[in-house]
């Protein structure tokens, strides 16, 4: 009866958990929205930091390893004191650090470009190609607007 219970209870247990070691396999293209649920800049300069802010969405968007997230928002800081609003990058630093888990299913998360879930991790050969592609798409796109 206990061996059962036990099988039973760990079946349960097992379709209950996510499994965090399966990868997603297909990246979506690259998109940005800019500094997400924050301005692009002042009122005087409605984009003044509007470039960084892409830069740490495509860092975002192919996520990666805890330390990477974590470089790119440090990034992300020094982007918006250099041009000029050092007490808006602390701010800025600390909405990225609280909202942009990967755990959580919006669409500025770390690792958004990949089905959710997805947890933090290197990014495999095949991902890192997908990444490559996608990326000279994206800017060849940009390039063709302009």
């Amino acid at each position: 009866m206990h061996y059962r219970l036990s099988v039973l209870l760990l079946s349960m247990l097992v379709l209950m958990c996510p499994i965090h070691f399966a990868r997603a396999d297909t990246l979506a293209p690259f998109t940005s929205d800019g500094c997400s649920v924050f301005p692009d800049g002042t009122f005087e300069q409605g984009e003044l930091w509007l470039g960084c802010c892409q830069k740490h969405d495509f860092d975002y968007w192919k996520g990666g390893t805890f330390d990477e997230r974590l470089a790119s928002d440090k990034a992300l800081r020094v982007c918006v004191a250099k041009v000029g609003q050092p007490q808006i990058a602390l701010l800025m630093l600390a909405g990225v650090r609280v909202g942009g888990t990967p755990y959580l299913p919006t669409q500025f998360r770390w690792g958004y470009g990949w089905p959710y879930p997805r947890d933090y991790g290197a990014l495999t050969a095949d991902e890192l190609k997908q990444v490559e592609l996608l990326s000279t798409n994206t800017l060849i796109h940009t390039i063709s607007q302009k």
